[in-house]
This record gives C-alpha cells, structure tokens and sequence, in this order.
C-alpha cells in the first residue's frame, strides 16, 4: 500500500513540536499543498487527517491547505501516562495554528473539531479569517452512537491492556471489518468506501497503540460535557452556546439532510445564533460529510470564499 502522506502532499508527513495543554512538549503530524492564504482542516473524533482526502488536492488550487493530526489521533503522538482536561484540544488548537501561520486561517472543520473551532472563533478571533464547520454537535443529547456510549464506559486501564498487548494488531483483518461496517453507517452512499479507504482509517488504531485509549478519553471528556449541560453543571459547551453571539468570522454551516447523529434542525439553531452566518444543507448526506459529500462541501467552500471577498 503507497504511503498516503506521500502521495498526498509534496513534503509528505511533517512534524510539529507544540506545548500542549498539560505544559508538555508534543508532536504533531502534518502535511501541506498548495500557496496562498492558510486553510486549515480539523477533523472529528475517532479520525485523523485522511478523512480530507477528497478536499486537499481541489482546495490547494487556491490555498495553502494544512492537515494535522490532532494530538492522540492519526500519526501524531499519543501521550497515554497523562489524563487530558476538558477544552485541552482548544489550547492545542490554537498553538498549532500560530506556530504555522503567520495570518489569520481558513479553518475547515467537521464534527468534534468544528466546536473546538467555535471556541477558538469566541476566545481568538485575530486566528481565524473565515470559518466553515460541518455537522457540528454544538446541541447534543447524548453520545451518538453505541460503540462511543462502550468506549466512554469502559475504565481506561482495560483499555490500556488491550493496547500494550497489540490486540488490534493481532486481530488486523477484523478491526478493519468491524470499524468499516461503522463507517458505512455514516455514508449516504456506503459504497463508496474503498478498501484502501479501510485500511486508512483503521491504521492507527491497528498500527499505533495508544490511538484507542486516547479516543475513549475524549469520548469520555465528551460524555462528562453533554451530562454537564443536561444537568446544569459547569461545562465548556454550555459556554460555547452562551457566547456563539460572538462570533464575528463570516461562517459557513454545512450539514447532511440525513444526518441521523445531530439534526440538520441544529444547523438552523446555530445559524440563528451567529451574527454572520449561511447555513447550507447538503443532500443525499449523512454524518460523515467531509468523505460521503466531498465535491459538494468543496463547492459550497470555493462559493463561500467567493461570496465573502477572500479569493
């Protein structure tokens, strides 16, 4: 199988050093292509910067689009002795952005990434030029789905375990058939998913341990929130909502018609509370918008820029 960070951008896989958010040093993978003003892509949980695939090549004809793997994801490092905070990929986020960028960015970002987005756009809106956030779960009620309701339940020394003994390894072919199955479920087309598609999204579950107990952590962080916000106790998403008003960066929302985790009626909540919004619907789409409606989501984001003056 041909290296995809090769194949995909000119430098191939790059590495950035940041302090994160507990006050340690982190690396950072990342790839780029094309010149221009920066476009950064942020993907969702459980995913890493192949889940853009379908949107680096056409938006580097106008951009200098950025992929990075958020810390614990994909091919950057996975720090398991250290427990993470709520709100941690924020301050990440942010340093991320100002170590690559020397002007304000194009942020493009899906799902859990796109409300860490929003509160970069509420906390440091000098960072962010233009915002475009996909299927964005800024009003949810629970978890969205059982497999994420498990891995939030499960202690994460199990975890661990599972990890240190390379499990996911050993069980190669049916991680990838499990973990292809679930994917599926987010496609509107689920044929669409190739088998090298598979072995991608997979690899740094099968490949890197650490990848699971970090992705349980997050959707244990994300657990604790929504419980939070159900309960009226201090939580971070409740402050994103209360200060979306903001917001000042042009913001384009995009959300599948069919998307059966978050209610595209969530799109027109969010749009009704941001000052500066269009929000565009995206037939024939699911959850996973980024690979299941690629060339319209790069459409809508190549009119955006267009309608707002920025190429």
């Amino acid at each position: 199988m041909k290296n995809w960070w090769q194949a995909t951008f000119p430098k191939g896989r790059q590495n950035l050093i940041i302090t994160d958010a507990n006050g340690y040093p982190v690396q950072i993978a990342y790839g780029e292509k094309g010149t221009g003003k920066p476009l950064i892509f942020l993907h969702g949980v459980g995913s890493w910067s192949y889940n853009w695939r379908h949107s680096i090549a056409p938006l580097s004809e106008y951009f200098r689009v950025i992929c990075f793997d958020a810390k614990g994801y994909g091919f950057s490092e996975k720090p398991v002795s250290r427990r993470e905070k709520s709100g941690h990929q924020i301050i990440e986020l942010e340093r991320i952005i100002s170590t690559l960028c020397d002007e304000p960015a194009v942020i493009v970002a899906e799902s859990l990434g796109a409300v860490i987005a929003l509160a970069i756009a509420e906390k440091n809106p000098q960072l962010i030029a233009r915002l475009v956030v996909l299927n964005v779960p800024i009003f949810p009620q629970r978890l969205p789905h059982w497999g994420m309701s498990v891995l939030a339940q499960t202690p994460l020394e199990i975890l661990q375990t599972i990890d240190s003994l390379r499990l996911a390894y050993l069980f190669a072919p049916l991680v990838r058939e499990i973990m292809a199955i679930e994917r599926r479920g987010v496609l509107f087309d689920p044929s669409i998913l190739t088998q090298e598609d598979v072995y991608w999204i997979t690899y740094p579950f099968i490949e890197f341990p650490g990848t699971l107990v970090k992705v349980a952590e997050e959707l244990q962080i994300a657990a604790r929130e929504i419980e939070h916000l159900q309960t009226n106790k201090p939580n971070m998403l409740s402050e994103i909502q209360n200060n979306l008003g903001a917001i000042q960066s042009p913001t384009l929302i995009l959300w599948g018609e069919q998307d059966s985790w978050f209610p595209a009626s969530d799109g027109e909540k969010l749009r009704q509370r941001l000052k500066n919004a269009k929000l565009q619907i995206l037939p024939n789409c699911h959850h996973d918008a980024s690979s299941g409606a690629a060339q319209a989501v790069n459409a809508a984001i190549i009119q955006f820029m267009r309608d707002t003056n920025f190429i």
